[in-house]
Parts: structure tokens; C-alpha cells; sequence
């Protein structure tokens, strides 16, 4: 079952904790110190293998430290960009809107039903404007 798209109308302003949580662990990641703070765990890890003396457990080490930290910053950057898109979704569904809005006169009907369907207007957002 596919998802509805929400409309401008339907958009909450409310954010989460999650998504406030998310948008700071992107804001962290995408920092030059963030970036410095892994190259120092690899160079830390990389001389580890002479007090270890065993490749797996050296191996192991690393690709589990790697696993994780890509694992939950997917996830949470994967919530940000999501929410990016739908923002920008938004926005583009609201000067499409508009400009639908602008051409209603008889004269551009034609377009201005082009217009919604080419970028995916509900038809129920449409007909609360046209009514109102």
C-alpha cells in the first residue's frame, strides 16, 4: 500500500525529539572535526596491531568500530534527508499551487490542469481552493 503524499496544508511544524536528535548527529558528522576524530581512531588502531599480535582481533576490532558508527549515522542521516526532500517537496507543491491559482481563469484551464498533474497536485487540494 503506498503512502499519501501530506500536502502543504496537512505539513506539521512540530518536530520531534528524534528528528531534533538527528538533525544535530548531522550537524556533528558533517563537521571537519568529526572527520579528524575518525582519521585519529584509525591511526590510534592501525599501531595496535603489535600489542595485539593477532590479525583477526585486529581486523575485528576496526570493522566492528566501523559497522557501528556507519550503521547509526545512516540512520539518522537518513532521516534528515528524508525530511529534506519532503520540505523541498512541500515547497514545490505550494508555488505550483500558486501559479495552478494564477491561471484559473477559462482561457488557461487547460494548463493550469497540465500544471497539476505534472507535478502531482491532489486533486483534493485543488478543489478546497478552487471552492473557497
Amino acid at each position: 500500500m503506498s503512502q499519501k503524499p501530506i500536502m502543504p496544508s496537512d505539513a506539521s511544524s512540530r518536530v520531534g525529539m528524534f528528528d531534533r536528535f538527528a538533525d544535530g548527529a548531522s550537524l556533528v558528522a558533517s563537521r571537519a572535526w568529526f572527520f579528524c576524530c575518525c582519521v585519529v581512531i584509525v591511526v590510534v588502531w592501525a599501531p595496535s596491531f603489535f600489542v595485539l599480535q593477532d590479525i583477526d582481533t585486529w581486523q575485528l576490532i576496526i570493522n566492528t568500530i566501523t559497522t557501528i558508527v556507519t550503521f547509526l549515522l545512516v540512520a539518522l542521516l537518513q532521516n534528515t534527508q528524508t525530511r529534506s526532500d519532503q520540505a523541498i517537496q512541500h515547497k514545490l507543491n505550494a508555488v505550483a499551487d500558486a501559479l495552478s491559482d494564477l491561471m484559473q481563469d477559462n482561457e488557461h484551464a487547460k494548463d493550469a490542469k497540465e500544471l497539476r498533474e505534472a507535478v502531482g497536485l491532489e486533486e483534493r487540494e485543488v478543489s478546497t481552493k478552487i471552492k473557497s
